[in-house]
């Protein structure tokens, strides 16, 4: 018999069970986005040893994003079946491994400065991210087993602060330690903290309640009341086949584009556009004040979502589009520094209110409990695709052009994404056949 529980009159001991999860899990992951995002803090140290330019230390982003997005297109049905634990735990200790191989790059010295130790870095870090992709998947995964439909909009935004936490923790302790420490620390310090992480998700989460001794329960999303077979076949059809989820996938490009555009150039725009030391007093204030307003706009999102248009995402993600396009403007047109910043918390904040509603939430709704690893794939994957043309395609427009095109690069797929949203203003999940 399943506990079909009021989402906001769970039992104590299920609240704390839960609990005991979703710390455990988003802190995992948290610390995993340490161990992605600190590549942007050696992008001008990896130049400066090596004598690269921005095209080829692009062509390390690039073939890592490529590699993060095809993977989780697959890796999404595979988590389905393996469940959301085993995948983290799989992701998580690639992710320590190739930090740790990132890092020793710097004293493997027979490999030259040019294109072996290039085609080393952009290899291993393209490994990394393999085993990155498996992290959004395992979280959405999971948390599709214990959560109601009703209440995932708020939840996501607690996610989301958890998870803005490991970048936020990057963006003050990585300018501090690539200033006071060879650069290699800045993968090693990240992978320690992803080993103690993944010993903490073994011990303690657990894919659905009735895995830590509970009652299951009935999310009422897509595909809570389906009882037949769930295979490779199914979860793909669920998915592939949906006109939302594409179009919502379709989003998700335009967000990769315009998010990893951003983050994994921006420490360098600030030094090289603005004369910023990356442990400077300003460069810090600044650097957290882009991680806090990421975590207000999954906040605001996830409470938005589900007080004000009913559980529905796409609304939310149309107004977070609107607020990108609005701050790009700004640090493609001023001059002033602290219009820019204002403007990069802004962005950060819109770039936080679409992912964690379009990967984040939509991902569970659209594709179900049985599904949920699935859609959070080709919704992650297509990001991390869009996404890859920032490496060696941004970095070759900076090179060619400099830093004034760095913003209006962005802007036209802010402005696709926010059409796409509005195709969708009204969309939310059927439950799927009974069998």
């Amino acid at each position: 018999m399943q506990f079909k529980a009021n989402p906001l009159g769970h039992p104590p001991a299920f609240r704390r069970r839960r609990s005991i999860n979703w710390l455990t899990l988003g802190f995992t992951y948290a610390f995993m986005y340490m161990a992605r995002y600190n590549l942007s803090f050696a992008n001008k140290a990896l130049s400066d040893t090596y004598g690269w330019d921005k095209t080829e230390v692009g062509a390390i982003i690039t073939a890592a994003l490529t590699l993060y997005g095809l993977s989780a297109l697959f890796n999404g049905p595979l988590a389905d079946r393996i469940g959301g634990r085993k995948a983290m735990l799989i992701g998580s200790i690639g992710a320590c491994v190739f930090n740790v191989l990132f890092g020793l790059g710097a004293y493997f010295h027979f490999l030259g400065t040019g294109p072996l130790m290039l085609g080393y870095f952009a290899t291993v870090w393209a490994l990394n991210n393999y085993f990155q992709s498996f992290s959004a998947l395992s979280l959405i995964k999971v948390n599709s087993g214990w959560f109601h439909i009703r209440e995932r909009g708020v939840f996501s935004a607690i996610f989301g602060s958890m998870i803005q936490s490991g970048r936020a923790l990057i963006f003050f302790l990585g300018g501090i330690i690539v200033a006071i420490l060879p650069w290699q620390w800045v993968f090693f310090i990240p992978a320690a903290t992803v080993a103690l992480m993944s010993g903490m998700t073994y011990l303690f989460v657990r894919d659905k309640p009735e895995d830590a001794g509970l009652q299951p329960l009935d999310t009422a999303d897509a595909t809570s009341d389906y009882t037949g077979t769930v295979d490779f076949r199914f979860v793909v059809k669920r998915v592939f086949t949906n006109p939302v989820t594409l179009t919502i996938a379709g989003a998700e490009f335009c967000t990769g584009f315009v998010r990893h555009g951003f983050e994994q150039w921006f420490p360098r725009f600030m030094q090289e556009a603005q004369g910023l030391q990356l442990d400077s007093a300003l460069f810090q204030k600044g650097a957290l004040a882009v991680v806090l307003a990421g975590i207000a706009g999954a906040f605001l999102a996830g409470t938005v979502s589900d007080w004000f248009f009913q559980s529905r995402r796409t609304p939310v993600a149309f107004v977070g589009y609107a607020l990108q396009i609005a701050a790009l403007s700004v640090v493609w047109l001023s001059r002033d520094l602290t219009l820019i910043i204002a403007a990069f918390m802004v962005n950060s904040m819109a770039i936080s209110m679409v992912h964690s509603m379009l990967s984040g939430t939509a991902s569970m709704d659209f594709g179900g409990q049985k599904a949920a690893a699935t859609a959070a794939g080709l919704f992650d994957g297509m990001q991390y695709i869009g996404g890859a043309a920032v490496g060696v395609g941004m970095g070759w427009l900076l090179d060619t052009f400099g830093w004034g095109v760095w913003g209006p690069s962005m802007i036209g797929f802010s402005l696709i994404g926010a059409s796409l949203m509005l195709f969708l203003w009204n969309a939310k999940p059927s439950r799927a056949a009974t069998h």
